[in-house]
């Protein structure tokens, strides 16, 4: 799952073996570090110059969950096409392959191994193996795993993202006079109590007794569990339900549609899904960095040792929009969007003002 989910929640590791006569280049756009840092790999993108571009896919949950997980998958098959390059996944790696399933990436002799979730990142060492000799790597980000000349991180602020989804999700309970949510996810762990304390202020911009049920399931794939605490918290009368998981997302929210509770999604733009449906889509779709990434990777221009921010309010992505609002709703939750984007709204103050 994210941002570890994530980050929480849009976030990102690249990791490379770089060459002694890798140099330095100048800043690419967008990329938050002054110009010149970091260095290029030798030949990028074929980074062990054997005339193709492979790209290695490792993934801690299932590939085809319709959500954040496939989003991963599917963004870096699409630019591999449209490159004539080719794409190696696994899907569902448990925690404790991790370094196995890497190495044996390196053996198939990828250009770029991409780890689709921080849960994976015991695979990071092999960055540093042998085997893994020019061979570069993208691992979603967060806190836990430290700057390096060797990496270059992409992250975002999941208290934005989250902050925001909780706004968006009040603007729809204040139209149906709702005050109870819930929120639904896998283990207790920073990132994923980062968000639902993030979510809760943000229903609080708007709501001031909105009070808000987290379950943790202990598992972000497991549907079974997913639909036990979706159904538990539907007996305390929540309105809304906010499935903050990976595979278990759409049996959770398929259960929230059978009572016509407000849904969100957790990381991905499925405003136009008809089975199950969502009221809102909260973007930090970690396809899309994927892809931001791989664009400059193809340009020869993605550098190591530094690191891209993602911004809401300011970059295309994160970013939180309602699949069916009115216009007033809209525009109040565009104008709350560039208060952050303007730094005019500090969302870790508001988190820590009304989360609690």
């Amino acid at each position: 799952m994210r941002r570890a989910l994530v980050p929480i929640m849009a976030t990102v590791l690249l990791a490379a073996c770089v060459s002694n006569d890798a140099t330095a280049t100048p800043e690419v756009s967008g990329a938050s570090a002054p110009a010149g840092a970091g260095t290029v790999p030798a030949g990028e993108p074929d980074v062990n110059g054997d005339g193709k571009v492979v790209v290695g896919v490792l993934s801690p949950g299932d590939i085809n969950d319709n959500g954040y997980y496939e989003s991963f998958v599917v963004k870096a098959e699409a630019f591999a096409r449209s490159k004539g390059w080719t794409v190696i996944k696994r899907g569902s790696v448990p925690i404790a392959d991790a370094l196995n399933a890497a190495r044996a990436l390196c053996q198939q002799k990828v250009d770029l191994v991409a780890i689709g979730a921080t849960e994976l990142k015991d695979a990071i060492p092999a960055s540093t193996e042998p085997v893994c000799t020019k061979t570069a790597w993208y691992v979603p980000s967060s806190a836990n795993i430290p700057q390096t000349p060797e990496v270059m991180l992409s992250t975002d602020d999941p208290n934005q993202s989250m902050l925001v989804a909780g706004y968006a999700a009040g603007l729809l309970m204040q139209e149906r006079g709702v005050t109870r949510a819930g929120f639904v996810t896998g283990p207790e762990a920073d990132f994923t109590v980062v968000a639902s304390t993030a979510f809760k202020a943000g229903m609080r911009e708007l709501i001031p007794d909105a009070t808000l049920v987290t379950t943790y399931a202990g598992d972000f794939n497991d549907s079974g569990k997913a639909r036990e605490a979706t159904q538990a918290q539907m007996s305390q009368g929540v309105g809304v339900l906010y499935p903050y998981l990976g595979g278990a997302t759409d049996a959770a929210t398929a259960l929230a549609n059978s009572k016509k509770l407000i849904t969100l999604t957790p990381g991905t733009d499925r405003c136009a899904s008809t089975g199950p449906t969502f009221d809102v889509s909260v973007l930090f779709d970690p396809g899309d960095y994927f892809e931001a990434a791989l664009t400059q990777f193809a340009a020869g221009q993605l550098r190591m040792g530094v690191t891209r921010t993602w911004q809401l309010g300011v970059d295309p992505y994160p970013t939180v929009k309602l699949c069916h609002g009115t216009a007033e709703q809209n525009a109040k939750l565009a104008a709350f969007i560039a208060g952050i984007g303007a730094k005019k709204i500090d969302p870790a103050a508001e988190v820590k003002k009304l989360g609690a």
